[in-house]
């Protein structure tokens, strides 16, 4: 049981909880849920040790094993899979005492520590920790790979198994499905509904929360509230408290009319019957998520696009990839006017590279793409990001698209995304991932597009945000091409998915459950054929191997090289963050003689977490690239 009786806690000047109370018990598993900066890592700090509450009482069991994913990311060179049973720390123990008790010849001591071996499920553990690779999209002739050939963003993919094969009591995972694929993230999502411990959870995304969670602890307002059921449950009753205001059930009202239009035309679709089924599904949950949200600080929508070409965009037996290398084989493919596709498939199988060909980003090595005179894209991408000005405001960016309209105009536009007072003037450079990722939401609805394309533009927001999100882009009259692994998202704004795997890019005829069995049966499968190909070369000259491998690192050795130092780079910021964290936790930085300090302290806090988003940025891009090009595992 994890008890906090009347709690205090400060990070910095800034109070998170003030006089809080609330009780996990055993087994329970909790989501933690409330806006970017409420508390929810710092409540995982205390867990840890690594912060102390300033007042109140926080009582833990004695002995509890917990377990939580580390952020550093490792260049050992150990096998993966060692890697990743290093998790079990019980059983590494175990096993060290088993070797010296061989060395030094103790019978009886073997036979005890045989049977607690047994007891604990060590010899098992090889197949547990392959398992566990296996659901995190890792193939098994990668196990034996050292941890530094992995890119950072499969190395990240390791330290959540190293978690997992932890046999502990308590689980503590902060955004889990940051690094992870849709496929990925539904494996983990049936993986933690079985886990026996007591969990909790922070997640943005509404589905993972929904599967797993049965108890919702909210943070708002420098309190944390405990619900009992899922969060749909969650918002349910927090509506209950809310829509008494006569203002906010009118506008409850509205949104639900236009959820409701939207499923009629989708439901027109005869041959559409799953989805139709799936659509009036998320139709009942979102009528309680209008309730529960009409206090969002959000508030926006898509003006309707001034002209809609019919069609859009035409591509016509392209050949879609990177130098020799195809990822996508003859596609055609026609966006109109009120399509709403989804694009599923496995990382790296080319939904990324699809979406910037449709962006006129990047040219398909055959074939023709032939787009309306009057066709006006919005394109969301992580790289967007980076083109921010970061020396200039959320004002001055949107008088660049707009030097006709006024500031009140403006001011009036950009707090519907929650920029208001003076932060529409402030630099964006200190601004967090969520609050760029607003920004250049706000940038691209202002521009009016007819055709929307949105790969993972949910990365970085808040289950209010991403909520918002939803609400405008099912009203949105336009085109609308969708990458996400929100599963939300796709329900609520798409009514027709495209398959992208195996080199090609195909209608798929089902919902996201179906999906989801579709993703079995492909694993099964490649399976045996990645085995099979790994007998295959295993034959094969290993010298001829090894050059073959060499030219091509030699020729994207500059790129190597800059990844390697973006990873320094976010192992450096990262360490340098954590160290101020703990200068802030000190209770005597905050007396009048600190006061320069203080200042000096929070300075650098700011230019730290900056540096560490910006150097993040840049490894993520990179490894794009890299894996596209098929050399990071």
């Amino acid at each position: 049981m994890l008890n906090f009786k009347n709690i205090s806690l400060r990070r910095g000047v800034r109070v998170l909880f003030s006089d809080t109370s609330f009780t996990i018990h055993k087994g329970q598993k909790a989501g933690l849920t409330g806006a970017n900066g409420t508390g929810k890592s710092s409540l995982f700090a205390v867990l840890l040790n690594e912060l102390h509450i300033d007042e109140g009482e926080f009582s833990i069991p004695p002995n509890l094993e917990i377990a939580h994913v580390a952020q550093e990311m490792p260049a050992v060179s150990c096998s993966a899979i060692n890697y990743v049973i290093d998790g079990d720390k019980e059983l590494r123990w175990l096993q060290q005492q088993l070797k010296d008790a061989e060395q030094n010849n103790e019978g009886l001591k073997l036979a005890e520590l045989h049977s607690s071996l047994e007891h604990i499920d060590g010899y098992t553990a090889q197949a547990r920790a392959s398992r566990l690779m296996n659901g995190l999209g890792f193939l098994t002739g990668q196990e034996q790979d050292p941890v530094k050939s992995f890119s950072g963003g499969w190395r990240m993919r390791l330290n959540l198994a190293q978690a997992l094969m932890c046999r502990s009591d308590v689980l503590l995972l902060d955004e889990p499905t940051n690094h992870l694929d849709l496929d990925a993230v539904i494996w983990l999502q049936e993986w933690l509904c079985r886990y026996p411990g007591t969990l909790l959870l922070i997640s943005h995304d509404r589905d993972f929360l929904d599967s797993i969670t049965d108890h919702i602890i909210h943070i708002e307002q420098n309190k944390a509230e405990i619900y009992t059921g899922n969060y749909s449950v969650f918002e349910k009753r927090r509506a209950e408290k809310l829509s008494q205001q006569q203002s906010a059930f009118i506008k409850q009202q509205k949104e639900i009319e236009h959820i409701q239009s939207f499923i009629t035309r989708f439901k027109a679709k005869a041959t559409k019957a799953k989805q139709a089924q799936s659509r009036v599904k998320a139709l009942e949950r979102m009528e309680v998520i209008s309730a529960a949200h009409i206090d969002s600080p959000f508030n926006f929508s898509f003006p309707a696009p001034d002209k809609m070409p019919n069609p859009l965009i035409q591509i016509e037996e392209a050949n879609i990839g990177y130098g020799d290398k195809i990822v996508i084989d003859q596609l055609s493919l026609s966006v109109t006017p009120g399509d709403r596709i989804g694009l599923l498939g496995p990382n790296g199988a080319g939904k990324s590279s699809l979406i910037k060909v449709l962006a006129s980003n990047m040219e398909p090595l055959t074939g023709k793409v032939q787009l309306a005179d009057a066709l006006n894209v919005g394109y969301f991408a992580q790289h967007q990001l980076e083109q921010l000005r970061l020396d200039e405001s959320p004002l001055w960016h949107l008088q660049q698209l707009d030097k006709q309209a006024t500031e009140k105009d403006l001011r009036n536009f950009l707090g519907g995304f929650y920029f208001k007072d003076d932060k529409v003037k402030e630099i964006v450079k200190p601004f967090s991932g969520g609050e760029k990722a607003r920004l250049v939401l706000a940038l691209l609805v202002y521009q009016n597009p007819n055709l929307l394309l949105l790969d993972e533009p949910t990365n970085h927001l808040d289950l209010e945000m991403r909520h918002a999100l939803s609400m405008a882009l099912q009203d949105y009259k336009g085109a609308i091409v969708l990458v996400s692994h929100d599963r939300h998202l796709l329900r609520s704004v798409t009514d027709q998915f495209i398959i992208v795997a195996d080199g090609t890019a195909k209608p798929f005829d089902g919902d996201l459950d179906d999906y989801r069995h579709w993703i079995s049966e492909q694993k099964k499968s490649l399976n045996e054929v990645v085995n099979n190909n790994h007998a295959i070369d295993s034959n094969i000259s290993r010298k001829e191997q090894r050059k073959k491998e060499a030219e091509r690192r030699k020729q994207l050795k500059p790129l190597l090289n800059k990844l390697k130092k973006s990873e320094q780079a976010v192992e450096k910021f990262h360490t340098e963050q954590k160290d101020l964290e703990l200068q802030l936790a000190n209770p005597d930085i905050y007396h009048d003689s600190q006061k320069a300090k203080l200042k000096e302290i929070l300075a650098k806090k700011v230019e730290v977490d900056t540096a560490l988003e910006e150097a993040e940025m840049e490894w993520m891009e990179i490894e794009e690239i890299l894996e596209q090009e098929n050399i990071l595992n």
